[in-house]
């Protein structure tokens, strides 16, 4: 959890802008990923033959899938909550973040093969007790592994978590990078890290990379590389292609080892901002241009102009398209549908803690997570919130930042439908489940549980302006995805909006056996014919309250993305087999444990309750206060007839266990009631375990289940009820 103790005073205090230059250098991230993903490793040539200028994104996607340059930054920091935001984090730790966060040989980085793939290589030394820092060195794996570019694509949160201060922000990328690089691609980190930090104060491009390469060595490639790119921008300041030939004669592909090193691609994003000028759109485009890992390239131009330049400089034409939502793929599956605004709190309050400052009291909240779920505080943010309508009429919808109304803070959703009629269900909504059908692609594997559960909770504010020509009824609704139809709404009690007034609408969810939460939102109804148009403001949207419900797996279903990628709805898995059989979830894996997710995060104190049956070997488990691969409790059929509940941290191990001598193709409902630090066991509702967790306990996390050492076990339903 957080340590707040923090003993790294800074003497300056951090920038009246930083929360929203944060926003703007993860957004510039995550455009540069999506501007580069479907061109990744074209060549120079081929790039020009088919697009020629490139002044904008150059594919459309319904939604953009996972990918690995924004897995990275935004899971391995969360080493910074699991263990501590001090510097005496280290890169042991930050490994360890990623065997809690990356599923096991799909999804999340690219699998390339041991040796081939340095992500790969990492994962697998540290899975085998080969921690971080030497699971990266060239010690282990050489050089050829050690100084591939994945040492500089997941390192930019590092940079925005100490704004103007380079030196700081080197120190951390470089426990980060070394989980999995060594030589240059620690170098690259550094660099890419600094820049980003000093892109928050300085006044120049050339002031960006100086601190970049002051802490780096000065005899490294990485420093050779910049100063002859500089050198060559000096004398021909006006043509980047001629800067990008130079680059391909001198630090090609051809010059260095392995599948894709660090220093060419390094070079495109130093000709970028050279060339660039500091305009978020060239610099861009340029690095997109010039081919080779421009996925990854692009990213790091992004994020550095983005925190440069701020939000006005990046334009809506970036932004639209992808509508603050970023989808991940994570063993986590409530953290792979996540809105923009939280990933840019979620990075920033690591920069007050790490700076020892107090957060600004209007953003304290937000910052810490305890605020709205979508506040729309952020300018032109939008939390990817979406528009729908019930009848098939052309109704154009927009949904836009504004300042005109705000029921807290500064800014709300302005929320417009022209040629509405009276009657009709005009919906603006999250979606908070994805299929494969919302995406155009299975890049990195995504898969995802719902963001939000029967038992819970959802309020809104909304506000109807004086002026409105029609009067309007407004209700929260929840869509059931695993209706017989697909799209059953269940709603809360409506209420007629005054103008000129803000109100609050609320739903409870009800307790739901088999359901699948796919959208959460209000619907607005107007009360008369035909209007011009509805205009509503929407603020504070809050998600909460203790999850109620039933999941039949004869009710889910096999979401398959493609021949290589079928996932289980709602589920997200570590590893092992898993797939539906008979109406139930099947589960095995010849060695350790084959794992398997669903629910929040969040969740606290709940009792969960499930069917299973053991059809071969000797461990059969559900899983509560799951926080990822390595952190989570295990109940259920041990070897030598028992009962058993263990702890996951980073490998099982026994805290009680009484004789149960069950046996294989039986039935057994076994519960588990987890409440502060004390966890309790049942079957068939009788007490059979209790114990207290006193050495660092479990006080939050998901659901799901687990079948070790070669087992193989089906399940049938489950339940979970907060207490």
């Amino acid at each position: 959890m957080l340590n707040t103790n923090s003993s790294e005073l800074r003497n300056k205090v951090i920038q009246e802008d930083y929360i929203e230059r944060t926003y703007a250098g993860w957004l510039g991230k995550v455009i540069g990923v999506r501007h580069g993903a479907n061109v990744e490793n074209w060549s120079y040539e081929k790039l020009q033959r088919a697009f020629g200028e490139m002044t904008g994104y150059v594919h459309e996607f319904r939604n953009f899938a996972a990918d690995d340059d924004t897995n990275g930054p935004l899971f391995f920091l969360r080493a910074l909550e699991d263990y501590t935001h001090t510097r005496d984090l280290t890169p042991e730790q930050i490994g360890l973040t990623w065997l809690n966060y990356a599923p096991d040989g799909h999804g999340f980085y690219w699998w390339g093969g041991y040796g081939v793939s340095t992500e790969h290589t990492a994962y697998m030394n540290m899975k085998n007790g080969i921690m971080a820092p030497k699971s990266g060195s060239i010690e282990q794996n050489g050089h050829a592994v050690a100084e591939q570019i994945g040492g500089q694509i997941f390192i930019d949160v590092w940079g925005m978590i100490a704004p103007g201060q380079p030196e700081l922000a080197a120190e951390y990328a470089a426990k980060a990078a070394s989980v999995s690089h060594d030589g240059e691609g620690i170098y690259g980190g550094q660099f890419i890290a600094a820049a980003i930090s000093a892109a928050y104060t300085a006044s120049s491009v050339d002031e960006i990379i100086d601190a970049g390469l002051a802490v780096i060595p000065a005899s490294c490639e990485y420093r050779r590389m910049t100063d002859a790119v500089r050198a060559f921008h000096a004398e021909h300041p006006d043509n980047w292609r001629d800067c990008f030939l130079f680059v391909k004669e001198n630090f090609g592909y051809d010059k260095y080892p392995g599948h894709c090193h660090i220093i060419p691609n390094s070079a495109v994003i130093v000709l970028s901002l050279l060339y660039g000028g500091g305009d978020f759109s060239r610099s861009i485009n340029i690095g997109n241009m010039c081919g080779w890992d421009t996925d990854c390239n692009v990213g790091n131009i992004g994020a550095i102009i983005g925190v440069w330049v701020g939000l006005n400089g990046i334009g809506t034409e970036w932004r639209k398209p992808i509508n603050d939502f970023l989808c991940s793929s994570s063993v986590i599956g409530s953290l792979n549908a996540l809105d923009l605004p939280w990933c840019a709190a979620y990075i920033a309050r690591f920069g007050y803690l790490v700076a020892g400052e107090p957060m600004p009291k209007d953003w304290e909240a937000i910052l810490l997570g305890t605020g709205a779920k979508f506040h729309f505080e952020y300018p032109g943010s939008t939390h990817a919130m979406r528009t729908g309508t019930s009848d098939d009429s052309h109704v154009t919808a927009v949904i836009e930042n504004s300042t005109e109304q705000a029921f807290s803070g500064t800014r709300s959703l302005k929320v417009v439908f022209d040629k509405v009629q009276g009657g009709q269900a005009y919906r603006v909504y999250n979606q908070t489940y994805y299929r494969p059908a919302d995406f155009n692609d299975s890049r990195y594997d995504p898969s995802f549980s719902p963001n939000l559960y029967p038992g819970q909770t959802i309020t809104a504010q909304v506000y109807l302006p004086e002026d409105a020509p029609s009067p309007v009824k407004a209700v929260m609704y929840v869509k059931d995805g695993n209706s017989s139809e697909g799209n059953e709404r269940h709603y809360g009690e409506s209420i007629r909006l005054v103008p000129g007034q803000w109100q609050e609408v609320r739903f409870d969810i009800p307790f739901l056996s088999g359901a699948c939460l796919e959208e959460a939102g209000i619907e607005l109804i107007p009360l008369d014919g035909w209007a011009s148009e509805l205009i509503v403001y929407v603020d504070d949207i809050h998600f909460g309250g203790q999850p109620h419900y039933e999941l039949d797996f004869a009710k889910e279903r096999l979401e398959v993305w493609n021949s290589l990628h079928t996932e289980i709805s709602q589920f997200t898995y570590l590893r092992g087999l898993w797939t539906l059989e008979n109406g139930e979830l099947s589960g095995s894996y010849p060695v350790g444990s084959a794992e398997c997710y669903t629910g929040d995060l969040a969740w606290t104190d709940y009792e969960m309750e499930a069917e299973l049956t053991p059809k071969l070997g000797n461990g059969h488990y559900m899983l509560v206060r799951v926080q990822g691969g390595i952190r989570s409790y295990a109940v259920g059929l041990a070897p030598g007839g028992k009962l058993a509940l263990l702890k996951n941290n980073n490998g099982y191990r026994t805290l009680c266990e009484i004789d149960f001598p069950w046996v294989a193709e039986q039935t057994y409902r076994i519960g588990v009631v987890a409440k502060g630090g004390h966890l309790t066991v049942t079957q068939d509702g009788k007490e059979l375990l209790s114990y207290e967790d006193q050495d660092h306990p479990y006080l939050n996390g998901s659901v799901g289940f687990a079948t070790m050492d070669g087992s193989h076990t089906h399940y049938s339903r489950f339940t979970v009820k907060g207490v």
